[in-house]
């Protein structure tokens, strides 16, 4: 329709300048054309060209090329015949090849009448005209051609998109599917730090805590429960920091209102170019085990403490019936022996109470600190632990202590120290060696520990420090309490405790304490 239109409005054009002006052809048979024209585009506005088959529109140009074959008659000496580019390159483009062909051998053959009628010289102007028309038709064949094919292509790629976009579509469904259906939070941080997708169970865990009524927010606190969290330590606010973490305990809620635990991890993602793509913060409710730990602890303490009493009057009564001198020697070693017993029993009885204290200040407030050389409690540790290492021709290396002054309760390092050795000669290899060491910059002050055992494999690492948990090996003895309360200590000092560990290699245990005291408590 668009091409016929176009056709018919420069037809009009001329017949304006024929009807007005000079015309030196025959004007009927050039209206002739004209009205031809006219008439094939009335006829392309009103037959529904789409219900007929596809081949019946070429009527339409075949006409127009006799309508301006005619126009072309009127006057031989114009320039009309160049409205046969309009006809020809519909066919050339509409119907491919054939349509091509048949534009050939139709301005072929009508040049050639027209040639013969006028009977004209020949020259290679009457070939010019003919030649534009079939070149103009070869380049609108090709470019139909190029433009069916581009065509074609985005037509698969179309399809293509939409068969990935509606696989995304069920996968992205599935995914949501999923995370809403798990009873922890999810959420996919971007690089900017803008949550861009959150699952049910987060919205849940936070319902209520996340501001109270007056819009204020709810306090966080840390994993005891009653130290006030920063806001710049809340595992979403590290997490757009870029920090990775495991098992960040965060309580909502002061009491005696209502509370939550959750237990939190951030990991970081990377995209297929190495870069950084974001994190995901995963969250789970841990309220109930927390509470029923708690609850444990209590009772533990409790029932610690009640034992306590009467273990200190059996020891008491034991040392008594020893140092009798009427006691027969036979009945002292068996003393011997269930003294010794009932002050193991009561080492573990301590460990358990200051394991089961809720409070971290528990520790700190029992502390006597003062300025001492961490290398000589540390050969004292040595030299007690000598008969249990000889027994299993374990070597204790003293060559790395050096004068190293800490700011520290004696009684309680000497414990963490010795706690220390006790477990390198535990989990040491028969035969094996303790290394001990001692060091100092003037500022902070070091106690090494370091054996060559089985050491310990990442999934003990991780729980290594909790209350009662026992690493895997061949030797699982005591109560899981020894590192905790070593920890709390080296903490309540000031100070930290790291750990260096491969499988079937050793470990190394390295306390880091303060070297100097605090300003104000000097003396």
């Amino acid at each position: 329709m668009l091409n016929q239109l176009l056709l018919t409005a420069v037809v009009f054009v001329l017949g304006v300048l024929v009807a007005i002006g000079p015309f030196g052809g025959e004007q009927l048979l050039f209206f002739l054309g004209v009205v031809l024209v006219v008439a094939v585009t009335a006829a392309t506005l009103v037959v529904p060209w789409g219900r007929l088959p596809y081949g019946w529109v070429a009527v339409v140009p075949s006409v127009d090329i006799v309508a301006i074959t005619l126009m072309q008659i009127a006057a031989p000496d114009t320039v009309l015949g160049l409205l046969w580019i309009f006809p020809a390159t519909w066919l050339a483009g509409g119907f491919g090849l054939l349509g091509l062909f048949g534009v050939i051998v139709a301005i072929a053959g009508i040049v050639s009448v027209l040639t013969a009628l006028s009977a004209t010289e020949v020259t290679y102007r009457t070939f010019l005209l003919p030649l534009v028309i079939v070149a103009v038709a070869a380049t609108s064949h090709l470019n139909a051609r190029r433009s069916d094919a581009q065509r074609m292509l985005l037509a698969k790629q179309s399809a293509l998109l939409a068969s990935v976009l509606a696989r995304t579509r069920r996968q992205e469904q599935v995914v949501t599917e999923v995370l809403d259906a798990v009873d922890f939070g999810v959420v996919r941080m971007g690089t900017s730090g803008r949550v861009a997708v959150t699952n049910e169970a987060h919205g849940r865990l936070l319902q209520g805590f996340e501001l109270d009524p007056d819009g204020i927010e709810v306090p966080a606190f840390r994993d005891d429960g009653t130290s006030p969290l920063p806001p710049d330590e809340l595992p979403l606010e590290r997490a757009r920091r870029g920090e990775a973490f495991d098992d960040q305990v965060v309580w909502f809620g002061a009491e005696p209102g209502p509370r939550r635990a959750l237990t939190i991890t951030a990991r970081r993602l990377i995209d297929p170019d190495g870069a950084d793509a974001g994190a995901v913060v995963v969250s789970r409710d841990v309220t109930a085990e927390l509470s029923a730990l708690r609850a444990r602890d209590d009772l533990v303490a409790s029932v610690s403490h009640e034992l306590r009493t009467p273990l200190t009057s059996i020891l008491g009564y034991l040392d008594l019936a020893i140092e009798d001198p009427d006691t027969p020697d036979a009945v002292r070693a068996s003393l011997d022996v269930a003294e010794r017993n009932a002050e193991r029993l009561l080492r573990i009885v301590a460990d358990i109470l200051a394991a089961s204290s809720s409070s971290p200040s528990s520790v700190e407030a029992s502390l006597a600190p003062q300025l001492l050389d961490a290398r000589d409690l540390m050969r004292g540790a040595a030299a007690d632990a000598l008969p249990r290492a000889a027994a299993r021709a374990i070597t204790i290396d003293e060559t790395g202590l050096e004068p190293a002054t800490a700011w520290a309760d004696p009684l309680r390092l000497r414990q963490v120290v010795d706690n220390l050795v006790s477990n390198a000669i535990a989990y040491n290899k028969d035969g094996g060696t303790v290394f001990v060491g001692t060091t100092t910059d003037g500022t902070s002050s070091w106690i090494l520990v370091r054996d060559t055992g089985v050491g310990i494999s990442d999934a003990d690492r991780s729980r290594l420090f909790q209350r009662y948990y026992k690493a895997g090996g061949e030797r699982r003895s005591g109560t899981g309490l020894g590192l905790a309360i070593t920890r709390d200590i080296v903490r309540a000092h000031g100070g930290e405790l790291a750990l260096h560990s491969a499988p079937g290699v050793g470990s190394t245990f390295i306390v880091k304490l303060p070297a100097v005291a605090p300003e104000g408590e000097e003396g």
